[in-house]
């Protein structure tokens, strides 16, 4: 619920530090927001990256510049130059650097909570609960509107993804054309993040679906890997539009919350020995 909130970043609930540059992090509820100081020569591919374990910066920012300047360059090769006074939305996939010898600040009210935080040990497994999504019937979605209106779609949609994504700590780990892989370090996050993402969807005039497993997982260079990840896949196939699923597993952690779940029946689910139970969130 809105209510009237004060914090100050010389009170942070967290200072972050990586080479050549600092993050604090402070929180309204389900808003993080992050003021950056970053030093003359900091750059993301050579300070950050070793610690993402990503060829590139995969947050999405949103924030404003209080002093000095920032590059960024873009997967495609687009660039931008960010000076004081400017607000910004940087995408996923880019590199960035502080441009001459004034220190960075700014202040992002998006990609701060995860920024230079890895959720993973890097070459160590870690119990996650992993979400898939799709959108249903793109390719029809596609023939229908045209290549000029669905790529509109799509960009609304991946925006809308995440936002909420960001809301409820999850961390994105790859696009699969139309759709998303995240991780959450709680079941509950996962499958709340899951059925905004449809409701979020639904506003755009699309429907999607999803999956969640939780398991041990493993992430290496940005690339996530374990039976976990392809057991969330396996339950997102047997979901139907504006549906989602979650596994067994995922349904004894949601025990005692408030999520009310009904039984979609027992399943072969391939890779996986014997038959799973799966289960369908009620909205």
């Amino acid at each position: 619920m809105p209510r009237l909130q004060r914090r100050n970043f010389s009170n942070a609930e967290e200072v972050r530090t990586f080479p050549r540059g600092e993050l604090r992090l402070v929180t309204f509820d389900d808003i993080v927001f992050g003021q950056f100081q970053l030093q003359p020569g900091w750059r993301w591919s050579n300070d950050v990256r070793p610690i993402a374990g990503t060829a590139q910066c995969e947050h999405r920012h949103v924030g404003v510049v209080i002093r000095g300047q920032l590059h960024v360059v873009m997967a495609d090769g687009a660039t931008a130059d960010f000076v004081s006074g400017d607000i910004y939305e940087i995408p996923p996939g880019h590199d960035a650097w502080v441009v001459g010898e004034e220190p960075y600040h700014g202040v992002e009210f998006s990609g701060a909570r995860t920024f230079a935080q890895s959720p993973f040990d890097i070459g160590g497994g870690v119990i996650a609960t992993i979400l898939f999504t799709d959108i249903v019937g793109s390719t029809a979605t596609l023939a229908k509107v045209g290549d000029v209106r669905w790529r509109a779609m799509l960009t609304d949609h991946n925006a809308a993804m995440r936002t909420e994504l960001d809301r409820h700590r999850g961390r994105e780990l790859s696009t699969t054309g139309d759709g998303f892989l995240a991780a959450f370090d709680s079941a509950l996050r996962a499958v709340r993040c899951a059925r905004a993402m449809v409701e979020a969807a639904r506003k755009l005039g699309l429907q999607i679906r999803a999956g969640c497993h939780t398991g041990e997982v493993e992430l290496k260079q940005g690339e996530v890997f374990g039976v976990a990840v392809h057991a969330a896949a396996r339950v997102l196939s047997l979901a139907g539009d504006s549906e989602v699923l979650v596994s067994w597993t995922t349904r004894d952690l949601l025990s005692g919350s408030t999520v009310r779940l009904e039984s979609r029946g027992r399943h072969i689910l391939k890779g996986l020995e014997g038959e799973r139970e799966v289960f369908r969130v009620l909205g």
